[in-house]
């Protein structure tokens, strides 16, 4: 499998989503196929700025979804041609050559799994929670980790679940642990600390930790968005 994917979920990025682009342009090694930027009826000009950037660079294409993330990835991943998807946050960056880091681990036989990940921020919590991203637990993982899967095992498990507006990335990630060889790429994906910037540190973190042992007691989909939209700007 040398062919993929990249499906990207955008919701009003357009102050960083040209560069974004450009990056994810420059820092691969041509495995690419094509990328999927998948817009959930953003106002803010993205739309405009994929569209722009895709008559220049053939393999950039626009999708137009419902908003949510689980249900533009998956209208992404209905609509991709590669044998592995990769699934990116707009506010996340990977590593150089990560395509070649992707295919080398499914090459050997990780049919799943994701980038270790630091913050762009000093903070000292955040560059603990970054530094647990590189051990291989269900409980170190995260979205904006990115995710990568060959899109076989991605149909068999039928995908992102839908009804979860939040925590659509660990629920696929618990399938992916138990169904997959899951692996833990040791190259650093760096990500936005913005949610930290403006929530607070320590505020943020514990209402994760609220939302990820609500899930464990039993909490629906709803409960946790209610939880989320309540509590976390």
């Amino acid at each position: 499998m040398n062919s993929i994917s990249i499906v990207i979920p955008v919701y009003n990025e357009a102050k960083s989503l040209h560069s974004f682009l450009v990056y994810l342009q420059k820092m691969n090694s041509n495995n690419i196929i094509e990328f999927l930027v998948v817009d959930g009826g953003s106002n803010d000009g993205s739309k405009a700025i994929v569209s722009t950037f895709s008559k220049k660079h053939l393999k950039f294409k626009s999708i137009d979804s419902p908003k949510g993330r689980a249900i533009q990835m998956n209208i992404g991943a209905a609509q991709a041609l590669g044998e592995i998807l990769y699934f990116l946050h707009a506010d996340s960056l990977p590593p150089e050559k990560y395509d070649e880091h992707i295919i080398e681990a499914v090459s050997s036989g990780a049919e799943s799994g994701c980038f270790r990940m630091k913050f762009d921020s000093q903070h000292w919590g955040l560059k603990v929670a970054g530094w647990l991203t590189q051990f291989n637990s269900k409980s170190c993982r995260g979205g904006d980790q990115s995710l990568y899967v060959e899109k076989t095992l991605f149909e068999q498990i039928k995908g992102y679940n839908e009804s979860f507006l939040i925590y659509e990335d660990n629920e696929i990630i618990n399938k992916l642990y138990k169904q997959s060889n899951f692996k833990v790429i040791q190259k650093w994906l760096t990500t936005s600390a913005r949610r930290y910037n403006s929530n607070g540190v320590w505020r943020l973190q514990f209402h994760f930790v609220v939302i990820h042992l609500k899930k464990y007691l039993g909490a629906n989909a709803k409960k946790l968005e209610s939880y989320y939209l309540n509590h976390i700007k």
